[in-house]
Formats: structure tokens, C-alpha cells, sequence
């Protein structure tokens, strides 16, 4: 395989909404003849992609989606494919750089940052994030569960804020409680807990609920669950991590 003159830009185009998509991603995006990505995503970004070539697929189909955008690529095209949020976070970019390398590609790159999933929900629930915290996917569909139940229970050890990526499907429910039973063991129930979904969009929806109670909440894919720490409080309907600036 031989590339040409053609070339594969892995996109982050944000949460979803078009006033969260950064103005270099819709550049890159409307350049580029050919645009692949999931088909719930692609349509996210319909606005720009009137008269390109789409390489679409459902959700488990990652795989075959970047290989295929390597492909028209490969053959002269300039693609981009797209991810939602930022693409090196739980995103495309990094399964794109080793099918690259392993199937012989060889295409030149561009990394296109989005605003992730964590910070879009940490902008909707006020400033949860504005120190030290971590982000953990709750799929165990390429993570043993038992890896990620380990990395839990050194997060909530630390005492570090939480995003909580994937965390929650229609087959994938226990994961989801029995993170929070490894929370509950380090923190007080009444720990502030953010859960956000569908950001930027028309059915946003925005929760502040504690520890104790936010498995009551609906909780979906691609909801964002921020789980607070011990210092994390609600001033004015707004969640806060304080930084420890004296005031």
C-alpha cells in the first residue's frame, strides 16, 4: 500500500452541538472530500458534509471505519474521520496511528483536538474539575472489568474527582453500582455528583444529586457522570472543587 497524496485527519467534533465544535475541526471537516465516522455522529455534523463521499458504520464497526478511511486515504483522498468529544480520549485517534503502522498505510496524520466529554459536562455543572481528577470509561467491552475496578478503587483512595465516561448500557448495568459501592466505601453519601447527557443538543438534561441517590437518576452511554471528592460542594446550584485560593 502506497499513499499518494492524500491524507487522514482524526477530528474531535465536541459533544454534539454545533456551537461546541471547534472552528479548525469544521475547517478541516469542510476541506476534506471524504468524511467517516459513526452514523449517529456523522450526522451531527450534516451541515458540513453536503456533496462528500460519507463512510459510515454502527457503533461496534471501529475497525472497519478506520480502515476504510485509511483506504481513501491511501488512494489520494483528503478524509477526515470523526469522533465525538476529542479523539485521543476514548475517541479514533489512536486505533487510526496503529491500523496505520500494522496494515502498511503509512498516510500522513493531522490531530484535530474537541472539547471532550468531561469538560463539556464539567462547563454545564459549573467548575467540578478545577483541580486534580480522572477520567474512567465503565465499558469493559476492550478493559477487563476487573482492571477497571482497580482503577476505581485507586481514584477513590486518592480522594480524586471522577468523569465517569460509557457509563451505563441497556446489557451493561451492574458495572455502574458497583462503582459506586467502591465510592461509597471512601466517601460520605452526600458527596456531590453531576450527571450530564446529550450536551449541546436539544434534550440536554443536567443533574446535581449525591452519592447516595444518583443511581436513581437516568444514566445512559453517553451520559457523563462527574463523582465529586471530599472537598467538592454546591454554592448556588453550581458544583465546585475548590482550588484552595484563600477568600
Amino acid at each position: 500500500m502506497t499513499n499518494k497524496t492524500g491524507k487522514l485527519y482524526v477530528v474531535g467534533i465536541g459533544p454534539g452541538g454545533s456551537v461546541d465544535r471547534t472552528r479548525r475541526a469544521e475547517m478541516v471537516i469542510e476541506k476534506c472530500s471524504v468524511v467517516a465516522g459513526y452514523t449517529k455522529y456523522l450526522a451531527l455534523v450534516e451541515d458540513l458534509t453536503t456533496g462528500k463521499e460519507l463512510v459510515s458504520s454502527g457503533m461496534t464497526g471501529e475497525v472497519e471505519r478506520v480502515k476504510a478511511a485509511l483506504q481513501r486515504a491511501a488512494d489520494g483522498a483528503d478524509v477526515a474521520l470523526i469522533s465525538s468529544g476529542d479523539a485521543g480520549i476514548y475517541g479514533m485517534a489512536g486505533l487510526a496511528i496503529e491500523l496505520n503502522e500494522s496494515l502498511g498505510f503509512n498516510v500522513p496524520m493531522e490531530f484535530v483536538p474537541g472539547v471532550t466529554a468531561a469538560s463539556s459536562a464539567g462547563a454545564l455543572l459549573g467548575a467540578p474539575l478545577a483541580l486534580d481528577f480522572a477520567a474512567i470509561s465503565l465499558s469493559d467491552l476492550l478493559v477487563p472489568w476487573e482492571m477497571i475496578k482497580k482503577r476505581l478503587e485507586a481514584v477513590a483512595v486518592a480522594d480524586l474527582v471522577v468523569a465517569l465516561y460509557n457509563p451505563k448500557s441497556k446489557k451493561r448495568v451492574a458495572q455502574l453500582a458497583e462503582a459506586a459501592e467502591i465510592f461509597l466505601k471512601y466517601r460520605d453519601g452526600s458527596t456531590p455528583v453531576g450527571i450530564c447527557d446529550s450536551i449541546g443538543l436539544d434534550e440536554e438534561r443536567k443533574v446535581i444529586t449525591t452519592l447516595d441517590r444518583f443511581l436513581e437518576e437516568e444514566i445512559a452511554m453517553r451520559t457523563t457522570v462527574i463523582i465529586g471528592n471530599s472537598d467538592t460542594k454546591v454554592i448556588n446550584g453550581l458544583v465546585v472543587n475548590p482550588r484552595g485560593y484563600v477568600i
